[in-house]
């Protein structure tokens, strides 16, 4: 493919989607202006293509080719087709916050008796209010990375949720990320979670589609602050239809003494990209972060996650696993960086694929890049197929192949999994992986 040729055509139609959407577009004077120079920056690189280094292996020139217009305010039909699916999706005991087709729905989510210290509210709210302290934390993400910055040239709406020093929820809150378009269209959202010092929650993330959802795009992004003492767990599942594009990204800060605890699967989606940087900025925090990609079909799955060690006394653990059937493509591109104060440094990373089928592919890229000379650092990654005498061993004892390898599976993704605290949640993945193992028959 010419690359200047895709380049120009894709500039040019999403060009003329952006000054058809500004009018759409929450916030003026700062806002605006803002908008203009991310898209300008994203225009300057187009989408991201294998030539560079970090998107090597997801070239979305190839694979997405461009991105749709924005998605229309959803109608009372879409949100009917969307409370459908949230009445599938809903988890028991998790506090609903809905988004559809890019937009906040109040009626879908349930912002009644939240806990005293949490204040719920959303992106349109506060770029169209000038608050200026959390319009400022929503415009600090780095327009270096061209999806990044067409997420903020673009974005429409999103969840703002603030929780209180010392605060700790006891039921966990759930985005619930809802397409119903009946028609191809884009939906671009950015939420911000600050926790305050010595709080606590629970954030999960889940992406759906409606039932006559067709080929639709997410780009959607997430600005977290942990305050010093504070802990989050955090639980992403991507179920999209198949015929969707997943391009999330993440920036997570930590204070000192703070715990961030995620967790994300993927079974969904046609092409995803999961892309988050970690920054521990305070000493004596701890972050572990975990992975599983479920992957069949011609499904194109990349997580990349840059982990920024600052400051001393700090531990990191990243475990991630991919089992991919078919002509599926797992991707996993872990960076960890350990800068010169950051001395005492505690870091491991590993990396496990499964292929179940001789076109199944996965790509891993474990890295680390360490300036100070007092740490514990390491990193792995491997890749293979289902032990030939586990099975037969499995065989022997009376299970078909099929059970054979799901029971094989399961176990291979469950390090993983169990690192999840909540135990609902956890239970939840695993249900995941069950219905994933299922569908393979």
């Amino acid at each position: 493919m010419n690359l200047a040729l895709a380049k120009n055509e894709t500039g040019r139609a999403l060009s003329d989607s952006f000054a058809v959407a500004r009018d759409r577009l929450p916030g003026t004077g700062r806002v605006a202006e803002a908008r203009s120079a991310a898209f300008e920056a994203y225009d300057r690189v187009g989408l991201p293509h294998r030539r560079l280094e970090d998107w090597k292996y997801t070239d979305l020139r190839a694979l997405m080719r461009e991105v749709l217009p924005l998605a229309p305010a959803p109608d009372a039909a879409a949100l009917k087709r969307a409370a459908a699916a949230v009445k599938l999706q809903s988890i028991k005991g998790l506090r609903r916050l809905v988004l559809v087709d890019g937009v906040f729905v109040p009626k879908l989510s349930e912002l009644d008796g939240l806990e005293k210290g949490v204040a719920v509210g959303t992106l349109r709210g506060v770029l169209e209010s000038g608050e200026a302290t959390l319009q400022a934390q929503l415009l600090t993400l780095d327009n270096a990375n061209p999806m990044v910055a067409l997420n903020t040239a673009m974005m429409t709406d999103g969840v703002v949720i603030q929780i209180a020093n010392g605060v700790v929820l006891t039921q966990p809150l759930q985005i619930i990320h809802v397409a119903t378009g009946t028609t191809p269209a884009a939906m671009f959202t950015r939420s911000l979670l600050r926790l305050g010092k010595d709080a606590g929650a629970t954030l999960v993330e889940s992406y759906i589609g409606a039932d006559d959802a067709k080929a639709y795009q997410v780009h959607d992004s997430l600005i977290v602050s942990i305050g010093d003492g504070a802990r989050l767990d955090h639980v992403r599942l991507i179920e999209d239809s198949r015929e969707t594009f997943n391009i999330s990204s993440a920036v997570i800060t930590l204070g000192a003494h703070a715990h961030f605890n995620t967790f994300g699967m993927n079974t969904g989606s046609l092409v995803s990209r999961y892309q988050a940087i970690i920054a521990v900025a305070g000493e004596g925090s701890r972050v572990e972060t975990n992975g599983v990609n479920l992957l069949n079909g011609r499904q194109h799955a990349d997580t990349t996650l840059f982990l920024d060690h600052a400051v001393p006394n700090c531990s990191s653990r990243e475990i991630f696993r991919a089992v991919v059937d078919d002509r599926g493509h797992s991707v996993f591109q872990g960076r960890i960086i350990v800068r010169p104060n950051a001395q005492k440094t505690d870091a491991k990373m590993m990396t496990r694929a499964l292929l179940l089928s001789d076109e199944a592919e996965a790509d891993n890229k474990p890295e680390l890049e360490i300036f100070a000379d007092d740490v514990t650092c390491g990193h792995g990654a491997t890749t293979g197929a289902l032990d030939d005498s586990l099975l037969f061993y499995l065989r022997a004892r009376g299970l078909s192949e099929k059970e054979a390898q799901a029971l094989l599976i399961q176990a291979f993704v469950g390090e993983a999994i169990e690192q999840i605290a909540n135990d609902a949640l956890r239970e939840l993945a695993i249900s995941a992986a069950q219905r994933w193992l299922a569908a393979r028959g």
